[in-house]
């Protein structure tokens, strides 16, 4: 079991993004996840990413707030608790248009798909 204490958490940059503070929650650290890391992310108002895409798919789930997801001509609202998988390859825009900060879990493969490679 790898054990890392929210307070122990590292901020990271995420490119494109813009009003949030990501928070590494586990990944890239020995004896941590082999295959995906997680993020937390808290969107100030206005905050978001995009438009881009990555060749991974990646795992949104809101966790206070709500955030928008914006991929071609669809919009959806996340609210509390709901969750989405992004595509690779699928180019998506996420805006945060409310008052109140958006913390949303983030879960990403890494970009080799192991963490040692």
């Amino acid at each position: 079991m790898k054990l890392k204490r929210f307070s122990e958490a590292e901020t990271y940059e995420a490119p494109n993004h813009w009003g949030v503070t990501g928070l590494r929650l586990q990944g890239f650290e020995e004896g941590g996840p082999e295959n995906q890391w997680v993020g937390y992310s808290q969107f100030l108002p206005g905050g978001g990413a995009g438009p881009d895409s990555t060749p991974f798919e990646k795992v949104y789930i809101v966790l206070e707030g709500e955030m928008t997801v914006l991929i071609d001509d669809q919009e959806i609202i996340l609210y509390p608790l709901d969750s989405c998988t992004i595509a690779p390859g699928e180019v998506r825009k996420i805006e945060n248009r409310t008052n109140h900060v958006c913390k949303m879990l983030v879960v990403i493969p890494y970009p080799s798909g192991n963490k040692s490679e």
